[in-house]
């Protein structure tokens, strides 16, 4: 590890320099030879950060602005193989961990290429329809006021050998019955590509819709029409239709004596269907800090598996004959892993689930082996698994936020661990259970809610911050009655007999409801934040993961690139202009600074996602500019100045094109611009919109622009447009 390094520097550079020269060398030296000792000191730690460059290597992936051949993949994978038979027979510490973190980030590059050739599939490029569609049911879920179907092996004489998607999803306005998984329809419905992020940055609905091999989303006209079978599925397909099928039939029970709001959180609690909850009561429960219980996660399977482990060896151990003679304790921790691993098919085997099942897996088969569990490196181990299985995981909200979560509270709890071990031998307090149970919910919302205030930040814009208070009221209700009831409802279930154990968890959940109205309702529950560029939060998790992973003093290192990403967070300045998928949503950043609305926003989704993104808390109907914000409209389009002293021109009718050519700084058309309109610095018209798919603009420090395609980069997800050739925009430094 370098360790004669510095004897070595003090012998032979002093004559060679004067001492000054050298005093500041000495100390990097000294500094870096630090470092390296209390690497050494904490070996037993180095494997936690394996994961960690695993994911990095998956995030290079994704974060390059164009899809590389497969070829790279090839490459990785050979780098794999050479770092890891350079770690065999090594005996450089420094050396073999180097080599397998550098094995590890290859691999991932590797696994996420892989993944998204094995997941490619045909996705629409224009809107096509009414169009029939024959197609067999592999999810149906209420949504809003109707349903909404994913269809799979489709059928249709509108789609070309070659082009046809491997799944659509479409939502049925009209009332009718869920349709079954495994069962065939016929649906006529508008059908369109996966829609692209509302600004440069945003969430990419058409990236997720990739990896679940989403070609098109739409509408239907009507009912979906059953029709015979057209065909059998695969082995696993018939596996996993009969999984959703049996998740279908509890989730429709549920409903059916629990309806609304409270049967869908229900649903969300016991096979992950989160379709029926009103979008009133998930805003409060998220902005009480309340939204881990929609997430089935660590809380949900300790509280099944646990519970059951317990209720289990309790029955046992009151039989004399089975306890003195057999394990009871491994049979209970054989149902308890039986159990949850029945509660994970069912709720979906989501990244939060899935993690926490791993996890408690892990601590039940240690039972079963006579070892003891290592929560950490069940993490991590947990971490592989999911970004082995699926590296899309890594850039969803879910899989950042349970982990960041999960992290933190391990290491508290390392940490409370070793200042309690002196505590051993004093008299317990008064009331020591219940003070201990109100101070671990307490410690554990706290904890929880910093460790992914970052990832609310930037995947939300909001933070919450009473989640504290919110946590304390609702976690017994959750612990003693809503999780109790849903596992005695699910086991009696197939005999007909959980209708009561349904209205106990009912009860639950609307208590637990009036809490998160009532907490998100107090002053100052919320803030909604601006948009966070991935930069900061990268350098934020790095930061974090310093922090959680290493123990000695040298981990609060870890305050240096948080504290760098919270600049960066918050000196990056929010687009000044912003023009929307449909070239007539415009918004511009006024004299006092907010966002406003030209007029009306016919897209009213992407209007609402700019607002969000600014830290404001408004919809677009409240967000609509007048002549007080230096904006004045008629039926021709709008005239702006903005504070910087530019003229904005949003031109609706060509018949005002020559004019506002010839007097705006940038022109921002609904209709084809020729090329004679040359004085505006930037020009902006229906053919850019239809390329870019949407437009950011920043006025200072300099006059630029980007697109959602740039921004997005020729990627499979991406719409993938004949590269523009933007000649009417060019950076441009203000007068």
């Amino acid at each position: 590890m370098g360790v004669g390094l510095l004897p070595l520097f003090r012998r032979f550079v002093p004559p060679l320099f004067p001492p000054k020269a050298v005093e500041w060398p000495r100390r990097v030296c000294e500094a870096f030879l630090t470092l390296g000792h209390q690497a050494l000191s904490e070996r037993d730690r180095w494997p936690l950060w394996l994961p960690v460059a695993l994911g990095t290597g998956i995030a290079i992936y994704f974060a390059l602005p164009f899809e590389p051949l497969p070829a790279w993949a090839g490459i990785a994978a050979a780098t794999t193989a050479a770092c890891i038979v350079g770690v065999w027979g090594n005996d450089n510490a420094a050396l073999r961990i180097v080599l397998s973190l550098l094995a590890a980030t290859s691999l991932g590059f590797a696994i996420a290429r892989l993944r998204t050739e094995i997941v490619a599939a045909p996705v629409l490029t224009q809107r096509l329809g009414p169009v029939g569609i024959d197609g067999r049911v592999e999810q149906s879920e209420l949504h809003g006021k109707g349903i909404r179907i994913v269809l799979g092996d489709l059928r249709s004489r509108r789609f070309t050998a070659g082009s046809t998607p491997a799944r659509v999803r479409i939502s049925v306005r009209a009332q009718t019955v869920l349709p079954q998984p495994g069962s065939w329809v016929h649906v006529t419905a508008i059908l369109m590509p996966p829609p692209s992020p509302a600004a440069p940055g945003a969430y990419d609905f058409g990236r997720t819709a990739y990896f679940l091999r989403l070609g098109g989303v739409g509408y239907a006209f009507g009912r979906p029409t059953p029709i015979g079978t057209a065909g059998q599925p695969a082995f696993w397909d018939r596996i996993s239709l009969l999984v959703e099928a049996l998740r279908a039939r509890m989730t429709e029970r549920i409903h059916s004596v629990l309806p609304g709001s409270t049967g869908g959180i229900a649903s969300a609690l016991i096979t992950g269907n989160r379709s029926a909850i009103s979008d009133q009561d998930e805003q409060a429960l998220r902005d009480a800090g309340l939204a881990h219980v929609l997430a089935i996660a660590g809380l949900h399977m300790a509280l099944v598996g646990l519970g059951l482990f317990w209720v289990v060896r309790a029955l046992l151990a009151a039989i004399p004959y089975l306890a003195l003679r057999y394990p009871i304790k491994k049979w209970a921790a054989a149902a308890a892993l039986a159990s949850t691993a029945f509660y994970l098919m069912i709720s979906g085997a989501t990244s939060a689930s899935t993690r926490a099942f791993v996890m408690l897996a892990m601590m039940l088969l240690a039972i079963l082996l006579d070892r003891p569990a290592l929560s950490m490196r069940s993490l991590a181990l947990a971490a592989t698994i999911i970004l082995f299985l699926g590296p899309e995981s890594l850039i969803e909200p879910g899989f950042q936020m349970s982990f960041a979560a999960v992290m933190s509270l391990i290491a508290i709890a390392e940490w409370e661990a070793s200042r309690t071990s002196r505590d051993i031998g004093l008299a317990p307090p008064s009331f020591a259970h219940v003070r201990r149970y109100l101070r671990g919910i307490a410690m554990t919302s706290l904890v929880g809610s910093i460790a992914t205030i970052p990832f609310a930040i930037y995947h939300f814009d909001r933070a919450t911050h009473y989640a504290v208070l919110g946590n304390l009221l609702a976690m017994p209700v959750m612990g003693f009655v809503v999780m109790p009831a849903a596992a005695i409802s699910v086991v009696l279930m197939p005999f007909g007999l959980d209708a009561w154990p349904l209205r106990i968890l009912g009860w639950g959940v609307e208590f637990m409801l009036l809490i998160g109205r009532w907490v998100s309702s107090l002053p100052g529950a919320v803030s909604v934040m601006p948009a966070w560029p991935v930069g900061a939060l990268a350098l934020v998790s790095l930061g974090g993961l310093w922090i959680g992973l290493w123990r000695r003093r040298w981990r609060w290192l870890g305050i240096v690139p948080f504290a760098m990403g919270i600049g960066i967070a918050y000196s990056t300045p929010q687009p000044d202009l912003l023009i929307g998928r449909d070239g007539v949503t415009v918004a511009l950043r006024v004299r006092d600074g907010s966002l406003k609305l030209f007029r009306a926003a016919k897209d009213s989704y992407s209007a609402d996602e700019w607002l969000k993104r600014d830290g404001e808390d408004r919809t677009s109907d409240d967000a609509v500019a007048t002549r007080a914000d230096g904006v004045s409209c008629d039926a021709l389009g709008c005239i702006a100045s903005t504070r910087s002293g530019l003229k904005i021109a949003d031109v609706l009718r060509p018949e005002a094109l020559s004019e506002d050519c010839a007097s705006a700084d940038i022109v921002v058309s609904a209709v084809r611009v020729r090329d004679d309109c040359k004085g505006p610095k930037i020009v902006v018209d229906s053919l850019d919109v239809a390329r870019g798919n949407g437009f950011a603009i920043w006025f200072t420090p300099t006059l630029r622009s980007q697109t959602v395609e740039q921004e997005r980069g020729r990627r499979p997800w991406s719409a993938q447009p004949s590269r523009p050739q933007y000649r009417r925009i060019r950076p441009t430094s203000l007068p």
